[in-house]
């Protein structure tokens, strides 16, 4: 899956979020996760979001003794390039500068972030 668009909703990207920190998972450790978050949905809602999620091909599932395991076929970095580029079409007509300037400007970043920029604007430079 290279430059697509993934189309998450908020719950599947919850989901999502919660296999990328500690997956791969079965559906049992997911709800216990989404609990942990505050979400209170049944078992089978949580499987139904997984089962989608497989659908669309974001996860894949390995049967592993009695439960399946789920893991994350797409990496967060791009799900987070489909979704900043939709962003930058929706708001600034694919313009990425007005984009960085309203972060900076409206943003806290810390001290390693700042390092970052300033690096990647001395790349631009060079």
């Amino acid at each position: 899956m290279s430059k697509r668009d993934y189309e998450l909703g908020e719950a599947e990207l919850e989901v999502m979020r919660i296999l990328w920190e500690h997956g791969p998972l079965t559906v049992r450790d997911v709800l216990a996760r989404l609990h942990d978050r505050g979400r209170k949905v049944a078992y089978t809602t949580a499987l139904t979001f997984l089962a989608r999620l497989e659908q669309k091909g974001y996860v894949a599932s390995d049967k592993d003794e009695q439960a399946y395991r789920y893991r994350t076929r797409v990496t967060r970095q791009n799900v987070a390039r489909s979704r900043v580029r939709a962003l930058l079409e929706q708001l600034y007509d694919g313009a990425a500068g007005p984009m960085v300037l309203q972060l900076i400007e409206n943003e806290k970043f810390t001290d390693d972030e700042i390092s970052r920029l300033r690096q990647l604007i001395d790349d631009l430079d060079a």
